[in-house]
């Protein structure tokens, strides 16, 4: 592939990752305004969480294997229409059930786009996947630290929360366009030929696909990741309401700092990162990040504790594209499938743990549940220890 069919591929991925970045913003943003039309409280919204995350979850599992059969164009651009219907859905939900159903929808077709990002970018860029990995979710980043921003903003200015979601939906619908035009590889899979010998651990057979998604070194790798955004996402999700007693416009400026220490995290890390052994470099990223989550749930004063909050976000910033850029060295002929994976796996950890805030918040307190996302870190550093342990053995 040309050197300008790269770039315009990675450009690609990084638009999906802004447009999904952006989207799973869009509640923890307006999460007052949500609570307040439908009558809900954290447990609700807790409830929301948990669908969104279940159905990203099963979106970026079938999209991956969707691919390998189907091809990237289909998969991802049917995946990008869905995604914006399903947010426009939630801007025009009469209720409450409705805004349920829409958030399902929309939850599975960013899934479906999450990881098949993450395996176009590991397709197109098989040197230096480090810095292609941390470049991507940077994007990400970029469009999650604005939402907040611009959405709080418009709130607070007398536009409707529903208005401001509905037109969200629109550009997510138009990622469609891209991916009808720009040359991608496939990402099919080609089926080997009865008697054909294996080449390699990326070639296992169709009957060996599901004990090779969960079995040896990448499961371990799975439940890092898991555990990583389990606690990145539980302070992104949580965040505006731990900063209940501050005005919403200085909380979801909190939300942005924090997305903006997660780009800057990540685009540090795209400069630095291949100079490193990339485990070493990732658990002391994630380690880090644990150690200034606890400080700044327990930091008395408002500023300080934002200020930590942003610093976690810097240190938080390469654990996700830095987990994936390691699955993508380990298996690097099955990048649809590692990406989609991957991705399914780690929002398998956002399934579990940010939707259960709501309930520890209305049992033990928010604070609790928040320093419960500091463990979640330290839990993912020692995943990736067990990881780095297993996968020497293995070789």
């Amino acid at each position: 592939m040309s050197r300008r069919g790269r770039l315009a591929a990675g450009l690609v991925g990084g638009l999906t990752l802004i447009v999904i970045g952006w989207t799973g913003l869009l509640i923890p943003s307006l999460i007052r305004s949500v609570q307040t039309t439908f009558d809900q409280g954290d447990a609700g919204i807790g409830l929301i969480y948990f669908v969104w995350a279940v159905a990203y979850a099963l979106g970026s599992f079938a999209g991956g294997s969707l691919t390998e059969r189907l091809g990237r164009r289909w998969v991802l651009g049917g995946a990008a229409l869905v995604h914006g219907l399903g947010i426009i859905g939630l801007g025009l939900a009469p209720s409450w059930t409705i805004f349920a159903a829409a958030a399902l929808v929309g939850g599975a077709a960013a899934g479906c786009l999450d990881g098949g990002a993450n395996g176009l970018v590991l397709d197109v860029y098989r040197d230096g996947r480090g810095r292609a990995m941390n470049l991507l979710h940077t994007a990400f980043s970029v469009g999650a630290l604005a939402a907040p921003l611009i959405v709080g903003t418009l709130v607070a200015a007398g536009v409707a929360w529903q208005a401001v979601v509905v037109a969200c939906g629109l550009p997510a619908s138009a990622l469609l366009i891209a991916y009808a035009l720009v040359p991608m590889p496939s990402g099919r899979r080609e089926r080997r030929a009865a008697g054909t010998p294996p080449t390699g651990a990326g070639d296992a057979s169709g009957s060996d696909r599901g004990r090779w998604l969960l079995a040896g070194p990448l499961l371990f790798l799975g439940i890092a990741i898991a555990a990583f955004v389990a606690a990145e996402v539980g302070v992104s999700s949580w965040l505006v309401r731990f900063l209940d007693p501050a005005p919403l416009t200085t909380a979801t400026l909190a939300l942005s700092l924090y997305w903006a220490g997660l780009t800057v995290g990540r685009l540090v890390s795209s400069a630095i990162a291949d100079r490193f052994d990339h485990l070493r470099f990732t658990i002391t990223s994630v380690l880090v990040m644990a150690g200034l989550l606890v400080v700044a749930v327990l930091v008395p004063s408002l500023p300080l504790s934002i200020a930590a909050f942003a610093a976690a976000g810097v240190a938080a910033g390469p654990g996700f594209p830095m987990i994936v850029a390691i699955g993508g060295e380990h298996y690097p002929e099955r990048s649809a499938a590692v990406g989609g994976t991957l991705a399914g796996m780690a929002v398998a950890g956002s399934t579990i743990y940010p939707p259960a805030m709501g309930l520890l918040s209305a049992t033990v307190g928010l604070a609790v549940a928040m320093v419960g996302t500091a463990l979640m870190a330290l839990f993912a550093g020692l995943a990736l220890s067990t990881f780095g342990r297993v996968a020497g053995r293995a070789r």
